[in-house]
């Protein structure tokens, strides 16, 4: 046994030696990588959630003035930008953005290498496959491939360079977390929609999406949720939440933060605005109130999150302080079979009636569920807006139908919607409609002459910085046009949504409506929930995404949306841009900036 023991123990030794050979072997100056141009080896797919993206490593030397084309596929869409000396450090060699999915791309870089003081002027040509798009499924009828197809109707060589990003959702995913919040109860945890992310050119090609399986779990209550609320800020970087997050990333996938939301708040989705004063402000809830009548509740869609640029609480805004959450006009002649994404084709034309509010109000049913009342969806804001000139923030309530501007000391400013059902001290903010000669507009019943008319379980409403002044602003929405005139229509199909320019005097206390398109493009391009409005100063346009076109006037999960994305010149009454999507859930799009992603200085 002692022999064998020795033998076994010898083998043992002898094994590990020949180990630390290999190991030694194996290390050592050797870089055992293809280099195709005189720098460094290509990376793809960096930061593992852009698979469409490379970096061109600088092999160890300093480059400066570099420049990359993607060689466009025949009739496509080039592009090209330059590369700033910041860029060039932080990845470490030659940022690559934009590649073609499952095809051979050519990538044309130039750049000055710089060798111990000598420089060198280089122009060469790369070639990278990069790998076809792939997404999660979710096994229903609706969904016909992993990225949404497209089909473009029109597109202005004046917008030829334009490049959009697309926020969409895939609904009904049984994978989706199925937890609620409790102690307190409530909230909308459970409102989970798997991410589709991508950029799109103006030939309908995907040139970028977000692989989020690095970042993201739907199983994972605080690393999931939907994500949504993207805005490219100054710094060319891209902001989004999700859940109980909220992040910052840029284009290639490098990670500037991915944060958990302060523990007093909770269900982050809609809105993430990058505000002028270099805060963030947030749609979220609350994550434990002490309601009037001592129940205490997660809440829905009603506060905003003002925080600085270390993550820190710097104010907010309960928005049930603010503004009435009992005020119901709107909740009672909503279509139940579309509230948001909650879609319920069960619910089709159906309306909450007072009788079905008051009984739910003297339940304990909490949640994300359209009531009156802290706890439930009874503002469901989708967007914030921060305005410099005053220190106030525009927000949009879709289950008010109103666009309302709110002070730093949490009083209101003005609304923007029908007068109908505000109580006395709120009914003095309500903005008078005038034409364009400053005359006030006769409504009655909710509706008004001359062709004004208010915004209808709107999303977004977006101060048009360049335009206004601290006097007179002007602001874009979407009005998705529910409920127009707190009724349904006698037939479902009469129903149609618009994008519209309001311009608002806040010293007159008076609103004119300065332009608008979509009703006359019918029910084909109603949007009952999601959607966006909003004015683009590089090319003086107003970008549109209707982003739940074609569901038709009946719900159902079975036929998924066809949304639009239109870009139009100022004042223009037809889009210079029309690209549709097919077969997809939207949410939210718009132009995106290469330049000022890989060229801030």
């Amino acid at each position: 046994m002692k022999k064998l023991t020795s033998i076994a123990l010898a083998v043992s030794l002898a094994t590990a030696a020949i180990s630390a050979q290999a190991s030694e072997a194996m290390s050592g100056p050797k870089v055992g990588f293809i280099a195709q141009g005189n720098i460094g080896e290509v990376v793809m797919n960096p930061y593992d959630i852009a698979p469409l993206t490379a970096v061109i490593r600088n092999g160890g030397y300093t480059l400066e003035d570099a420049t990359v084309r993607i060689v466009p596929k025949k009739d496509g869409q080039e592009i090209k930008y330059n590369v700033s000396k910041r860029q060039l450090l932080t990845h470490g060699g030659i940022p690559v953005f934009g590649l073609y999915p499952d095809y051979v791309n050519t990538v044309e870089v130039t750049y000055t290498r710089n060798d111990n003081g000598k420089k060198e002027k280089f122009s060469e040509s790369y070639t990278m496959y990069a790998p076809a798009v792939f997404q999660a499924t979710n096994g229903i009828p609706s969904l016909k491939s992993s990225m949404f197809k497209t089909k473009v109707n029109k597109a202005d060589p004046a917008f030829g360079d334009r490049l959009y990003l697309v926020n969409n959702l895939m609904q009904n995913y049984a994978k989706a977390s199925r937890i609620v919040w409790n102690n307190p109860n409530g909230g909308a945890l459970q409102w989970n929609f798997y991410p589709q992310n991508a950029i799109i050119d103006t030939k309908g090609e995907v040139r970028w999406y977000m692989h989020v399986e690095p970042i993201y779990d739907v199983e994972d209550p605080y690393r999931s949720g939907v994500m949504m609320g993207f805005q490219q800020d100054q710094d060319g970087n891209i902001t989004w939440g999700y859940g109980q997050r909220y992040a910052k990333y840029d284009l290639l996938g490098r990670e500037i933060y991915n944060r958990r939301l302060p523990s007093a708040y909770a269900d982050f989705s809609h809105s993430f605005d990058n505000a002028q004063n270099g805060h963030a402000f947030l749609r979220v809830s609350s994550a434990d109130y002490r309601r009037p009548d001592g129940k205490r509740v997660h809440t829905v869609r009603d506060v905003i999150l003002e925080l600085d640029e270390q993550g820190q609480v710097f104010d907010e805004w309960k928005l049930w302080e603010s503004l009435d959450p009992w005020r119901d006009v709107v909740l009672k002649t909503m279509d139940q079979g579309a509230v948001c994404l909650n879609i319920d084709a069960s619910k089709s034309g159906q309306t909450l009636s007072a009788e079905d509010l008051a009984k739910m109000d003297e339940s304990d049913q909490f949640g994300d569920i359209t009531g009156a009342g802290p706890g439930r969806n009874w503002a469901h804001v989708n967007s914030v807006d921060y305005d410099p000139t005053d220190d106030s923030i525009i927000i949009s309530s879709r289950h008010q139908s109103a666009i309302v501007k709110i002070g730093r000391d949490k009083k209101v400013k003005w609304i923007l919607a029908t007068p109908t059902g505000w109580n006395k001290d709120l009914l003095g903010k309500v903005l008078t409609p005038v034409d364009s000669k400053g005359k006030k507009i006769k409504c009655e019943n909710n509706q008004c002459e001359g062709g004004f008319d208010w915004a209808w379980t709107q999303h977004t409403a977006f101060r048009i910085d360049e335009k206004s002044n601290k006097d007179v602003i002007y602001i874009t929405a979407f009005d998705n046009g529910d409920g127009r005139h707190l009724e349904q229509p006698a037939i479902p199909s009469m129903k149609y949504s618009r994008a519209v320019v309001f311009k608002i005097d806040q010293k007159k206390m008076t609103v004119q409506q300065i332009w608008e398109y979509g009703k006359e493009r019918g029910n084909e391009w109603y949007s009952p929930v999601t959607s966006l409005t909003k004015y683009y100063k590089d090319k003086d346009s107003v970008f549109v995404y209707s982003a739940t076109a074609g569901m038709g006037a009946k719900f159902t999960n079975a036929v998924a949306p066809n949304p639009f994305i239109e870009e139009f010149k100022w004042g223009a009454k037809e889009p210079s841009v029309e690209i549709q999507l097919l077969d997809t859930m939207g949410y939210q799009a718009m132009p995106i900036s290469v330049e000022k992603a890989f060229n801030t200085k």
